[in-house]
């Protein structure tokens, strides 16, 4: 029996779910093709792809992860959504509907987890930021990472100025022969609204002065305690977002399962 000719048993696929699904999942494709071709570009310019060893080489976090896996799992969920729906394919919106799933019990859990053991994450946040701190010259992006979170949240190091001795280019040590011995990157420095052009060479030797003339030229809080403080100052906007996300998800699996119980009454009836 014809495709035109199930609609006169009763069952039909609801055209406004179908489509709905399929420009739902077409931005999400198209976004997550944009997310993996900035990050392969990103790769390609720092000549990651003619030698994907050096991947492992970086000792802090490559940014341009978070591009590759955004965008690879945002690119997957969507051409299983779009094909899918535009199909009326079963196989691949279960396959939507159980990866949405999977990624929403994810987040649950790992919502859950950070409230339970919260003093466990902030350690484990200290160690990630010092490890970074130790990598900030080996990478571009995780420069430019660094000194974005700095400068947003005005700080500097993990829990302060002196975190920057575990970078070889800003300890103190005797026997360091960088220029930047015993100073901070300039996003740790105090702007001056007077100041028209970026002065990078501003944290050049602050740390050889005294706590309280430091802070007239650099930040001295941790971005640990910062990060604690925004997000205990966004915490409803934090929420919000996070629950809008949530919701999206919930209401894209129930979008999917409606569509494979019309596609199978539809076949029930051929």
């Amino acid at each position: 029996m014809s495709r035109k000719q199930h609609h006169f048993k009763g069952a039909e696929v609801s055209c406004c779910v179908k489509y709905f699904l399929f420009g739902f999942n077409i931005i999400f494709w198209l976004l997550g093709a944009a997310f993996l071709g900035i990050g392969l570009w990103a790769w390609a310019e720092k000549g990651v792809l003619s030698n994907i060893s050096s991947i492992t080489d970086l000792g802090g976090f490559d940014p341009v992860w978070l591009f590759i896996v955004v965008g690879g799992v945002m690119f997957i969920l969507g051409f299983a959504g779009c094909i899918g729906a535009l199909r009326e394919n079963t196989f691949l919106l279960k396959f939507f509907s159980v990866f949405l799933g999977l990624i929403f019990f994810l987040e649950l859990t790992a919502g859950i987890l950070a409230f339970v053991f919260k003093d466990w994450i902030k350690d484990q946040l200290n160690f990630f930021i010092n490890n970074n701190v130790k990598a900030y010259r080996d990478d571009i992006d995780l420069q430019n990472l660094i000194d974005f979170a700095q400068e947003y949240w005005s700080c500097c190091g993990a829990h302060g100025p002196n975190d920057w001795n575990l970078n070889i280019y800003f300890n103190c040590t005797d026997f360091n022969p960088s220029r930047e011995r015993c100073g901070v990157p300039f996003s740790c420095c105090v702007k001056d609204p007077a100041e028209d052009v970026l002065n990078t060479q501003c944290g050049y030797d602050v740390r050889l002065q005294g706590e309280l003339d430091q802070q007239r030229y650099i930040y001295t809080k941790g971005c640990v305690g910062q990060f604690e403080k925004w997000l205990q100052d966004n915490l409803i906007v934090v929420a919000g977002i996070f629950v809008g996300i949530a919701l999206l998800q919930i209401f894209g699996i129930c979008l999917a399962q409606n569509l494979v119980s019309d596609i199978r009454a539809v076949k029930a009836n051929w």
